[in-house]
C-alpha cells in the first residue's frame, strides 16, 4: 500500500492505495510533511484533486477499491452519481437506493466513506437544507459546497 500527504486549499489530504485502486482520500487535522515524489499508483490521485480544487475537474475518472460492506460500496455508488454543484437529503439517497427506511443506515455509511471529496459525501444535506454531520468538519463541507457552486457570490464592495 502506497501513501502520500499533499496540500489542499483544506488542509493535508493523505492518499492511500496501490494497483487496485485507491483506498483512501482523507483530510487531516494535523500537519504531516508533504510528499516530494508522489507513488506511481497515486499520481493521477494527486493531480485530479489539483484540478477540482483548480475549478477545472467536476468529475474523478479513478480506480476506486475501498473498503466497506456490501451495503456501504452501494451508498459510495451512489454518491457517485450525485453530480457536480448538487445536492441530495439523506431522504432523497435512500429513495434512490429503493428503502426509504434506511436513512440511518444510509447516513450511517456517508459517514464511513473513507474517499473524500472523489466519493462526494459532503453533497449530502439535510432535508431541510442544513448542512449536517460530515467528517471532515461541517467548515469543510460547507467550502466544498461553495466551490461547487455554480453561482458564485459577487462582492458588493
Amino acid at each position: 500500500m502506497e501513501t502520500a500527504f499533499i496540500q489542499t486549499p483544506l488542509g493535508t489530504a493523505k492518499l492511500e492505495g496501490d494497483e487496485n485502486g485507491l483506498t483512501v482520500i482523507t483530510v487531516l487535522d494535523t500537519d504531516e510533511t508533504l510528499t516530494d515524489i508522489i507513488p506511481v499508483e497515486l499520481e493521477d490521485a494527486a493531480y485530479q484533486l489539483k484540478e477540482y480544487f483548480d475549478g477545472s475537474r467536476t468529475r474523478f475518472d479513478l480506480l476506486l477499491n475501498p473498503s466497506g460492506t456490501d451495503f456501504q460500496k452501494s451508498v459510495w455508488k451512489a454518491l457517485q452519481e450525485i453530480p457536480y454543484g448538487k445536492t441530495v437529503s439523506y431522504l432523497d439517497l435512500s429513495k434512490t437506493l429503493g428503502d426509504v427506511k434506511a436513512i440511518r443506515a444510509v447516513a450511517s455509511a456517508n459517514g464511513k466513506n473513507p474517499l473524500w471529496i472523489v466519493v462526494p459525501c459532503h453533497r449530502v444535506i439535510g432535508s431541510d437544507g442544513s448542512l449536517t454531520g460530515y467528517a471532515g468538519g461541517l467548515h469543510r463541507k460547507k467550502w466544498l459546497l461553495e466551490h461547487e457552486n455554480p453561482v458564485k457570490q459577487q462582492s458588493l464592495f
